[in-house]
């Protein structure tokens, strides 16, 4: 993320300025048991997130990040049935108090994630920036 943006950054400003989206994760957010360093990882991006947004801010480069919660798809699924093995429950148990973690009792998905990386490239988004935007279902916390 770091190499990539100092490559972009001098294209962009030259152009007058846009919109440069980091990806997170809810980790970004909570804690994530058993996780620590992917957690931290996902904190700095927030934190880079927010610090480039402050320095290219003059140069109308719009910084943001996305913190996408559980996305669905056959990586979760795997997640999944791994968990609910471990913890000697139905696969549906599991999926149910997995979801359970967020508002909407839900998944995420990519286009759902893509949706809101479109906005903050757009117009409507022009005065979005240095923000950390969950697109999580509300997940209160991780499991």
């Amino acid at each position: 993320m770091f190499y990539c943006t100092r490559k972009a950054m001098p294209l962009i400003k030259r152009s007058g300025g846009g919109s440069i989206v980091n990806l997170s994760s809810a980790a970004g957010r909570h804690g994530f048991p058993q996780r620590s360093p992917y957690s931290a990882a996902k904190w700095g991006v927030v934190g880079f997130t927010k610090s480039l947004a402050v320095e290219a801010g003059p140069d109308q480069v719009r910084v943001n990040a996305i913190l996408p919660g559980i996305v669905e798809g056959e990586r979760m699924e795997r997640v999944i049935a791994a968990k609910a093995k471990a913890t000697g429950v139905s696969y549906e148990e599991f999926q149910r108090q997995f979801l359970g973690t967020t508002s909407m009792h839900s998944t995420v998905s990519a286009q759902d994630i893509a949706n809101m990386a479109l906005f903050l490239c757009t117009p409507a988004g022009a005065k979005i920036t240095g923000q950390a935007l969950a697109v999580d279902a509300d997940v209160r916390y991780l499991v």
